[in-house]
């Protein structure tokens, strides 16, 4: 026996470590060490010394016995090492020795270990899983995150509540999880129960919160399997039957919470600016009340008490203010870096002094607050001229999107019918056959786990590879995305909602109304109030018609003929609806319905426009958001002809001004001055420029309208313009097809790809690139008049009647 193991023996018979202090369990930890505070552990029932522990161990795993029969070098080596450090129980000792910060000390003991590295390692391997699977010590997230050890927490499994383990792997199947999701969620489930010395059926909604505290805040990682465990438990009972989400969400701040975030010293300071939130509640969206909190309390007051610790109220000097300002220009987390919204901070505080001025008259509390505002009216003159300034970039921005919208319409349609052409064919291949598609060889698959596991989770209804290129693509998936970002670009051109306003869209908000004099009945759409809270009620329009009734015949046929009725959770306002019919909602995580979330509107935005290629002058990608189709339905609308007080109504702006920035024409003043200008130079040309025109002149100019006619339709341009195309119509932009003659344009599109086969053969350069050019131009000529023959032919769209249900 070593001399490590005769003091390690000789201690476990005293029952006691070398400091004296007995050695006994390790106690109730009482917080899961992270900054959640949340009481997780557990206090076992045992009460081991070394030889116990030992005895354990060999029950645990069958271990290697040395002469004397007593423990194994790795468990020496292990144990020893804790006995170093202060504490009353092993979980004290475990804690002290920095074991849980990592795996760095397990590499120390293998250098200083003479043998060989891997006989070494795997003793002391051997050893911790012992000691972790006889819960002898808890170890962190952090431990078992940077521990590598394969076969820990399949033991774990298998010791502590298989029956639950094996529920929960059941709970996986009727979830439909995909393989990744439910290794993911078994594993976190696997941290937990070693982490806080509970059974898997012992868990809590608390632990898994825990956790998601330290992937998230913590430690800044992800929280990958969280969501999968969290239903995985909820399904067997574990845990209240609550959805993930919904058990995340948090509600709104009192105004003692919004101030204490920026940890303001003064107690005087902090009551005032929590009296000021008071005042200022009822009037105002939770949204700008936090924006409001967080420039008084973080970028004024906290920032004050920062370089002014001595400031006790709100008189501060020209210095101070001087440097206050000067700061706030500036951004702390990108260090030279100018803020955008200095104005709107500066009007916020004084507007805050102004505030305290004026209730002092009323109320003697807010008397001995009163002093001169140190942001004065000059300070902030500056602020007309920066929303100019925004409002040209702002012009500019739909000046430069207007031009691509039909492109990136036509490419998400275009996109569309090839994920379903891609999806209807896939569905009916075997697994394992190849088939082709769009110049492309695919072969459908499945995945590994659901060859090994039938049972296990729904097998891909269209999982595809490309042959030549190894990529895997889930045809459903892919159908899923093209379909709704397809909607969302619809939907947003063509009512100009805002993106909150988008996802609160509902089956019941769809409603008719019947014109009073003529009594036709035509389709409306309600706007729920957002910002400005007015209700609004939009026509729908049969392109708007045809794409909200894809909507609602895709909810019914994959919900069995209804609408599922949904919680929406609005993460400003973090108020949670009642569960209703929303139509913007989508299969999430694969098993839960839920509704389309902004930055779920955003990624399908970005991904839209990646594949239509819209650049830039600079060739860089062109990013569209939500609020720029609210913009551009704008000006699209009053450049048409609507009025811009209508314009206004329908975008719900209470401002006639806020209607004015979002467009991107002439201003009205310089369209009258223009007009005046042409009024002027009129009357002063000779009066024989404006007489009536002779006889030859007006048959020259109806024969200009003979020629305009040609094949196709006809031509565009303008009287006393010769033709610049030199009568290649087909490549003309000012040709102006007939729906009619949309048979003679195929045949023409035919008849160019048989000459370009042609002058291919005979290598006819200049030839081909000349038949190129027609026949791009003849292909899009075609496109669009087959899909503007196919929206007129649609014609009245039949969006059913809304349903509910009532959720068992």
């Amino acid at each position: 026996m070593t001399t490590d193991q005769l003091e390690l023996t000789q201690t476990a018979k005293d029952g006691k470590s070398s400091s004296g202090a007995l050695l006994t369990t390790p106690a109730q930890a009482g917080t899961c060490s992270e900054p959640a505070d949340l009481p997780t552990r557990r206090r076992p029932l045992i009460n081991p010394t070394v030889e116990d522990l030992v005895e354990m161990m060999r029950q645990v795993i069958p271990i290697r016995q040395y002469k004397d029969g007593v423990v194994t070098r790795g468990t020496t080596r292990v144990l020893g090492r804790l006995l170093t450090f202060p504490g009353d129980t092993w979980q004290e000792r475990w804690e002290a020795s920095g074991a849980d910060a990592g795996v760095a000390w397990i590499q120390e003991l293998v250098d200083a270990d003479p043998r060989a590295e891997s006989t070494a390692r795997n003793d002391l391997t051997s050893a911790i899983l012992r000691l972790l699977l006889c819960r002898v010590v808890y170890p962190s997230y952090d431990f078992l995150t940077e521990y590598i050890g394969h076969t820990l927490f399949p033991r774990t499994r298998e010791r502590v509540t298989p029956e639950v383990f094996t529920k929960l792997y059941g709970a996986a199947a009727e979830l439909k999880l995909q393989s990744g999701q439910r290794a993911d969620g078994i594993r976190v489930i696997t941290k937990i129960v070693l982490h806080t010395g509970k059974g898997a059926d012992e868990l809590t909604t608390q632990d898994l919160q825990c956790y998601r505290e330290w992937c998230g805040i913590w430690k800044h990682r992800t929280e990958r399997g969280v969501s999968a465990a969290w239903d995985m438990l909820r399904k067997i009972g574990v845990i209240e039957d609550i959805d993930f989400r919904v058990g995340q969400r948090r509600g709104q701040e009192s105004n003692q919470e919004l101030i204490d975030h920026y940890g303001i010293k003064n107690p005087e300071m902090r009551a005032l600016l929590i009296r000021y939130l008071d005042e200022r509640r009822p009037a105002m969206d939770y949204v700008s009340l936090r924006s409001l909190a967080f420039v008084l309390a973080g970028l004024f007051w906290s920032d004050i008490e920062r370089h002014h610790p001595e400031q006790k109220d709100l008189r501060l000097s020209k210095e101070d203010a001087q440097a206050w300002r000067e700061r706030v220009r500036s951004r702390r987390d990108k260090p030279g870096e100018l803020r955008r919204d200095t104005w709107s901070i500066l009007s916020a505080v004084r507007a805050f002094y102004l505030d305290i001025q004026e209730w002092a008259q009323e109320d003697p509390y807010w008397a001995a607050w009163a002093v001169p505002s140190p942001i004065k009216r000059s300070d902030t003159l500056g602020q007309v001229k920066h929303r100019k300034l925004v409002m040209s970039e702002i012009h500019q921005r739909i000046r430069a999107r207007l031009p691509h919208l039909p492109v990136l319409v036509n490419a998400a349609e275009a996109h569309l019918d090839r994920c379903a052409q891609l999806l209807a064919i896939a569905e009916t291949v075997p697994i394992d056959e190849t088939f082709d598609f769009d110049g492309a060889t695919y072969r459908r698959v499945i995945t590994n786990a659901a060859r090994r596991v039938p049972n296990y989770h729904r097998i891909h209804k269209a999982l595809v590879e490309n042959i030549e290129t190894g990529e895997r693509l889930d045809a459903e998936v892919a159908e899923d995305e093209a379909f709704w970002a397809w909607a969302i670009i619809e939907t947003l051109r063509h009512t100009g909602v805002r993106i909150e306003e988008l996802s609160e869209i509902t089956h019941l908000a769809l409603i008719s109304y019947r014109i009073p004099k003529t009594g036709e009945v035509v389709p409306m759409l309600q706007i729920v109030p957002s910002k400005n809270s007015q209700e609004r009620l939009l026509l729908v329009a049969p392109e708007l018609a045809n794409v909200l009734a894809r909507i609602v015949s895709r909810l019914r046929a994959k919900n069995h003929g209804t609408i599922p009725l949904i919680e929406r959770y609005d993460q400003y306002e973090r108020v949670t609806s009642p569960p209703l019919p929303y139509l913007f909602q989508r299969m999430t995580r694969g098993w839960i319905s839920q509704n389309i979330s902004s930055s779920t509107v955003t990624t399908l935005l970005n991904k839209a426009v990646a594949l239509a290629g819209i650049v830039d002058a600079t060739g860089e990608p062109l990013r569209y958001t939500a609020h720029d189709f609210r913009r551009l339905f704008t000006t699209e609308a009053v450049t048409g002809g609507l009025p811009v007080h209508i314009a206004a109504r329908i975008l719900g702006h209470a401002n006639l001004a806020t209607t004015q920035h979002y467009l991107a024409v002439f201003q009205d003043d310089l369209i009258t001055a223009y007009r005046s200008f042409l009024s002027r130079r009129r009357s002063q040309r000779p009066e024989a420029e404006y007489r009536e025109p002779t006889i030859e002149e007006w048959k020259e100019f109806q024969d200009h309208f003979e020629l305009r006619k040609v094949a196709l339709g006809i031509c565009g341009r303008p009287y006393g313009t010769p033709c610049q195309h030199e009568h290649a119509c087909i490549r003309c932009p000012m040709l102006q097809v007939n729906p009619r003659e949309v048979g003679r344009l195929a045949e023409l599109v035919k008849n160019l790809e048989d000459r370009l086969e042609e002058a291919e053969i005979h290598s006819w350069g200049g030839e081909i690139e000349g038949i190129k050019a027609s026949l791009e131009a003849g292909r899009a000529k075609l496109t669009a008049v087959r899909r503007s023959a196919a929206k007129r032919q649609s014609g009245l769209t039949d969006l059913g009647i809304p349903t509910t249900r009532v959720r068992d």
